[in-house]
């Protein structure tokens, strides 16, 4: 079956993984008290719950049968044997429900600081992480499989013991009642264990073959809602469908077979109760009418034998749910113990103040193993100078930019930033002295405010001067709350040009001494432009700047152009120079003018 871009690990948790089980039970020790007073609650329902039997064998053999007695007698037995039993029945009721509350509680925190915890560590891994991830994936461990460890922590970890000292204590109360009686019931136990074992290992390959086609649904959907546009403009809906429907049918096969399962363990668990019921009416009935068994022990025989059998059946499924929280554990685990590449040292470089002095040293990188996309990188950029690089599509532009930003670390070589290497730098500290314009934008949905401050303090009356020297004033004045309108996600919408508008806002309000325009004005108008660029013209010539573009207009402001071909600098210079020279840039120059005037869009980066 095709995976749609989702691989499901192998591993399975298993129950005696002792490694896993004290990994998990770290979790819950903030909660230990919390937990010691469930597991109290549960040994006080499990001594009250078999004490029933015993108060109805007392009201049955003590008043019911005694005809010798008075009747008024009688009666009064029969009502404090009732009102015992009321009592225990109402303990029964107040002591279950607050037991489920101790439980979800301790759950649901216990689930809040595993959720905080992986969200939290997925934020710190680097890039080269999440593009071998499908999103589908992680939004699967974030949610799903927490969700699966839930009722683990909630009933399974402080019941499952409890079932096991119940079927011992019933079988002990069962022999101490009526030896033979319980030895034939003890017949049934051994083809019940085995049900149950093998009923637990099926339904355990069950539980992983739902969640790993879960995951799988999951990927397609996020990938599917996300590249919705591209979907439509293509007219793929119907293949898309068919995939969806697809992974679905299969969802929905692997479920009923589950479903299934537990179908036929059920009533086969129900099918061994009522034999054993049956052999114990023919034998115990038998007993009654030789005067070697009382109605009332009989009662409670059959009483204890119900209460016997209820347990089987909820350990085999506790047990299930083990192994499916056990294997949703290890998952995120596996998840939480992923190492970002790009980290801190140890003793780091602090970063007081940023002259913009950068220089690449024989850098090669790529992506994939064995598949470079830069080789033997070398450039100086100076502080303050203003470096346009050109290239055709894949030439390595943007993989430069990503070097320069440290999303990832060069294969070969090195890079300095004012003579230091980055790598002696903290990435974080780092990327609060550089700022990146992409073509890509990103929303969050905030106030626009939000979206220009973002990491910054700056005031409110501090950006006025910022967003007129950009033009970013204009479009914002006409929002009905200005500053303080509603954008993105269940706000606002906005055009491609204000969004790119924004995010320039959002670089220069951190005031980085470098400065990095990734397409930065492809989807703004050219009057736009002329406002931007006449504010942008200023800002670099305090700032150390590099710029991707493939507007001539912009990349011949630079202060020199470097040409990039498949992984290579091949050309570098003013505009001018490079025009005389005729080379590589001059046939980049020439083929865009040639698009342009022919009324097509560019598609190198010039």
């Amino acid at each position: 079956m095709h995976n749609y871009g989702y691989f499901e690990k192998d591993q399975i948790g298993t129950i005696k993984d002792v490694g896993l089980w004290r990994r998990i039970l770290r979790y819950s020790y903030p909660y230990r008290f919390g937990l010691a007073g469930a597991v109290l609650l549960s040994l006080c329902i499990m001594v009250t719950s078999l004490w029933l039997p015993r108060f109805m064998q007392q009201g049955i053999d003590g008043f019911i049968t005694q005809n010798s007695m008075p009747m008024p007698d009688r009666v009064d037995g029969l009502g404090e044997i009732a009102i015992l039993y009321g009592a225990c029945v109402v303990f029964l009721f107040f002591s279950g429900f607050l037991q489920v509350v101790v439980l979800e509680w301790i759950g649901q925190s216990i689930m809040h600081s595993l959720r905080q915890e992986l969200f939290s560590h997925l934020l710190r891994l680097d890039l080269a992480f999440f593009n071998r991830q499908p999103a589908g994936r992680l939004v699967t461990r974030v949610t799903n499989d927490i969700t699966n460890m839930h009722e683990m922590f909630t009933s399974v970890m402080v019941t499952l013991f409890n079932d096991f000292l119940k079927i011992l204590g019933i079988l002990c109360l069962l022999y101490i009642m009526n030896v033979k009686l319980a030895l034939l019931m003890t017949l049934f136990l051994p083809l019940s264990v085995w049900i149950t074992i093998i009923f637990s290992k099926l339904a355990r390959e069950k539980f992983r073959a739902i969640r790993t086609q879960l995951a799988r649904l999951n990927a397609f959907l996020q990938e599917a809602v996300s590249g919705i546009s591209v979907i439509q403009i293509f007219g793929r809906e119907r293949e898309s469908h068919h995939k969806f429907k697809k992974l679905s049918r299969e969802f929905r096969t692997r479920t009923f077979s589950q479903i299934k399962l537990f179908g036929t363990f059920m009533p086969l668990t129900e099918f061994m109760g009522s034999a054993a019921v049956a052999m114990i009416l023919w034998y115990g009935g038998g007993e009654i009418i030789e005067k070697r068994l009382t109605l009332g022990e009989f009662v409670a025989f059959l009483s204890y034998m119900r209460l016997f059998f209820q347990p089987m059946r909820e350990l085999s499924q506790k047990y299930s749910i083990v192994q499916s929280a056990l294997a949703s554990a290890e998952r995120i685990f596996l998840l939480l113990d992923s190492k970002s590449k790009i980290h801190a040292p140890e003793s780091a470089v602090p970063i007081q103040s940023v002259r913009g002095n950068i220089s690449f040293h024989n850098v090669s990188f790529g992506y994939e193993k064995d598949v470079p996309v830069l080789h033997d990188i070398n450039l100086e950029i100076r502080e303050g100078e203003t470096v346009a690089i050109v290239g055709a599509t894949g030439s390595g532009k943007s993989s430069l930019i990503n070097l320069l930003v440290r999303f990832y670390d060069p294969w070969n070589g090195y890079i300095l930033l004012d003579g230091t290497r980055l790598s002696s730098f903290d990435p974080i500290a780092l990327k609060k002295k550089i700022s990146i314009i992409q073509q890509e934008v990103v929303i969050m949905p905030d106030t626009i405010l939000k979206n220009i401050t973002v990491d910054t303090q700056r005031k409110r009356s501090e950006l006025a001067g910022l967003l007129g020297g950009i033009g970013v004033d204009g479009f914002i004045g006409q929002l009905p709350q200005e500053l303080d309108t509603i954008i993105g996600e269940g706000g606002r919408d906005l055009s491609a040009g204000e969004k790119q508008l924004l995010s320039i806002a959002r670089a220069l309000c951190r005031d980085p001494m470098i400065l990095i325009l990734d397409e930065a004005t492809s989807s703004i108008d050219p009057e736009t432009e002329s406002v931007v660029a006449a504010a942008l013209s200023k800002i670099f010539k305090t700032k150390t700047s590099l710029i991707v573009a493939h507007r001539l207009s912009t990349v011949k402001r630079a202060d020199r152009i470097v040409v990039m071909d498949q992984g290579r600098i091949v050309e570098e210079g003013p505009h001018d120079s490079l025009m005389v020279q005729q080379g590589y840039y001059y046939q980049l120059v020439t083929l865009d003018q040639h698009f342009v005037s022919a009324g097509f869009k560019r598609n190198i980066s010039i």
